[in-house]
C-alpha cells in the first residue's frame, strides 16, 4: 500500500473526483496532520495525507510527524512518496525541476526526532535516508514524464519558518547541497523507524539566495512567479507520482531491507521492554514481540 504525503489539494490534483473513505485515527502521538483519504487506483490502495493540513496551517516545525507517520503505518502502508517544495542550490536544477532525492542533512533542532524516545533504545541504520528499492522505482517511473527530473541529489533540511541566511545558502552549497526545504527531517528518519519504504521528491520553485534575484524586480512580481513556479512544479510531481504508481501497481517491488530496519536496531533487553512500552509503540514493534513480554 502506497501512502502519498504532500500538499494540501495534492490529492485531489493526482486522483481527480476518485472517491475514498477518510480515516482520522487517533496515534499515541497524537491525531496526525489531515484526515487520511484512502483511494484505489489501478487495483493498489493508496493514502493520501496533506503534511501540513488542510488550509496549511502547520509550519515545518509543528508538523505532527510522528502522527502523520505512525497513522500510516496503523492504516496497512508499505511505501511512502513525500513531496515538497525547495529552493535549489544548484544552477542545474532550475525551477520546476523534480529532484528524486538521496541524501539528506539534518539541521533541525526543535522537532523530536524519533518514536523510540521512552522505555527503550533504538539504533536504526540510515546512511541511505531514502530507499533504493523505491528511488530505483521513482527514477524508472521518470523515463515517463516530460518533466526535467534530476535522479539524485542532496537536500538540506531546515529549521525554518524564515529562509537561510546568504552566507548560509553559500555554506549549504559548499556542504553539497543541491536543494533546500524544511519538511523532509524527521520525517524520513521516522519513516525508517517504522520501516516504511520512503521515497522523496524535492519540487524546485526557486533559486536560493545564494543567487540573487533581480533588484529591480517588484517583490509581489517575485512572489507571483515563484506560485507560478509551484503550481507547474507540482503539475509535473503529479505525474511523476501517477507514473511510478502505475508501475507499483503493476509489478510491486519485493520485500527489501528497509521493511526490516529494526532487526538489529532494538538493543533493549527484549525481556525489560514493559507491556507499557509495548503498548505505548504498537504496531511499531508488534512483529518482535510474539511472545508474551516480560518472557526472556
Amino acid at each position: 500500500m502506497i501512502g502519498i504525503i504532500g500538499g494540501t489539494g495534492l490529492g485531489e490534483a493526482l486522483f481527480g473526483s476518485v472517491t475514498g473513505k477518510e480515516h482520522y485515527p487517533e496515534t499515541p502521538f497524537g491525531r496526525p496532520s489531515s484526515p487520511i483519504r484512502v483511494v484505489s487506483w489501478h487495483g493498489l490502495d493508496v493514502a493520501l495525507l496533506a503534511r501540513h493540513g488542510e488550509g496549511h496551517v502547520f509550519n515545518p516545525a509543528q508538523v505532527p510527524y510522528r502522527a502523520n507517520i505512525y497513522a500510516l503505518k496503523m492504516l496497512g502502508v508499505t511505501h511512502v512518496i513525500a513531496s515538497g517544495a525547495v529552493g535549489s542550490l544548484r544552477a542545474k536544477i532550475r525551477p520546476r525541476d523534480l529532484v528524486i532525492v538521496d541524501q539528506i542533512v539534518d539541521k533541525t533542532y526543535r522537532r523530536i526526532p524519533t518514536f523510540f524516545d521512552d522505555g527503550l533504545a533504538v539504533h536504526v541504520e540510515f546512511a541511505d535516508p531514502c530507499c533504493p528499492c523505491l528511488r530505483n522505482l521513482l527514477c524508472e517511473a521518470a523515463g515517463k514524464v516530460v518533466a526535467k527530473v534530476h535522479r539524485r541529489g542532496t537536500y538540506v533540511c531546515m529549521e525554518g519558518p524564515a529562509f537561510s541566511t546568504t552566507a548560509e545558502s553559500h555554506l549549504h552549497r559548499q556542504w553539497g547541497g543541491d536543494v533546500i526545504g524544511m519538511t523532509a527531517m524527521p520525517e524520513a528518519r521516522l519513516a525508517r523507524e517504522a520501516e516504511l519504504c520512503y521515497g522523496l521528491v524535492a519540487l524546485a520553485t526557486d533559486y536560493d539566495c545564494w543567487r540573487p534575484h533581480d533588484p529591480d524586480q517588484p517583490r509581489q512580481e517575485l512572489l507571483a512567479e515563484i506560485t507560478g513556479n509551484l503550481k507547474a512544479a507540482t503539475a509535473n510531481a503529479v505525474d511523476l507520482i501517477r507514473a511510478v504508481i502505475e508501475l507499483f501497481a503493476a509489478a510491486p517491488p519485493p520485500r527489501c531491507a528497509v521493511q526490516n530496519a529494526l532487526d538489529l536496531a532494538v538493543w533493549t533487553d527484549r525481556s525489560k521492554i514493559t507491556p507499557a512500552v509495548a503498548q505505548k509503540y504498537g504496531v511499531l514493534l508488534q512483529r518482535y514481540l510474539e511472545k508474551p513480554v516480560g518472557v526472556a
